[in-house]
């Protein structure tokens, strides 16, 4: 069997190996309630990676989602007392602007998704001091739970955490999927000129992908935030560099075309893995961002197309 047919089936086998050598290390690690509470604490950032699982598929990169996740946070905490659960929804438009304002700058004024996604970024962080009077918000414990309970609450042992990221991985797989936009996402991640070529519009596909990536970082700030009781410019800081590490590690490479919302979610059961079996092998806290910039290295040296780059720059 050839490199190129077990390539594919890296990601799981992957996931396999960690959990079969963290729960050698340590076998209350394989514990049912250990796997779902880790689970659990991952969802938002799988929420996050799954949204810009999207920006990569096209071949571009969302620097933003940790930004806008910050500035849901604070948006859903200022807004909770007013509107209680229609903060939601201002959360969501909020992202889906932002992300569409990135893909705009990237498809129309020709400015490369890692700077324009970068500045929108700032913007974002800005918007969340501004608001925020730059410090910590803390949410009323009644309001949240009548507004938000559902989030955060339990089914039959099952953190309703869970279902949201289920929930949301079955709409943007269907979307990928089995829908005209979807084929037209892939079109363009594998070869944008040859869809350009038949016909598809471009510009409107790549605004629409980097709209869902900001969407995505929304509800992940959203639900980061009620699991926390609060918000603040700086409370998904961290997130940023494991969610890309989630995506490429998944399968879904810089090159885009490849991979997927299933990808992303194996990418994020890895991330969630290694996090774990760094406490078991007690690796500092301080080293964690060290290791996932290695394995971003990794990843990205392992999944990129390199038929698709004739000049590295």
């Amino acid at each position: 069997m050839t490199l190129e047919r077990i390539k594919p089936h890296l990601p799981w086998i992957t996931l396999l190996a960690l959990v079969l050598i963290v729960g050698a290390a340590d076998s209350n690690f394989l514990r049912p309630q250990n796997l779902i509470s880790m689970t659990a604490d991952i969802m938002p950032l799988f929420i996050m990676a799954l949204g810009m699982t999207f920006a990569i598929y096209i071949g571009g990169i969302d620097l933003s989602a940790q930004s806008v996740a910050n500035m849901t946070t604070v948006i859903a905490t200022v807004t909770l007392p007013t509107l209680g659960i229609g903060a939601a929804l201002v959360c969501i438009a909020a992202g889906l602007i932002f992300g569409a304002i990135s893909g705009y700058i990237t498809t129309k004024l020709l400015v490369p998704s890692f700077v324009s996604t970068l500045a929108v970024g700032g913007v974002a962080y800005s918007s969340a001091q501004y608001l925020s009077g730059q410090r910590a918000l803390y949410m009323d414990a009644g309001l949240r739970d009548s507004s938000f309970g559902w989030m955060v609450g339990k089914t039959a042992g099952i953190p309703h955490e869970i279902l949201v990221g289920l929930v949301l991985l079955l709409a943007m797989l269907f979307l990928q999927s089995r829908t005209t936009f979807g084929r037209a996402l892939k079109a363009v991640g594998a070869g944008e000129l040859a869809a350009v070529a038949s016909g598809l519009n471009v510009t409107r596909i790549k605004v629409i992908a980097f709209a869902l990536s900001g969407m995505l970082a929304a509800i992940a700030g959203l639900l980061f935030s009620v699991k926390l009781s609060g918000g603040s410019p700086t409370l998904a800081n961290g997130f940023l560099l494991p969610a890309i590490v989630a995506v490429l590690v998944g399968g879904t490479p810089l090159t885009g075309g490849v991979g997927g919302v299933v990808n992303t979610l194996i990418g994020t059961l890895i991330v969630a893995v290694i996090r774990s079996s760094m406490l078991y092998f007690e690796i500092d806290a301080t080293m964690q961002q060290m290791v996932f910039g290695i394995i971003l290295i990794v990843a990205i040296a392992a999944t990129i197309d390199r038929s698709k780059l004739r000049v590295v720059k």
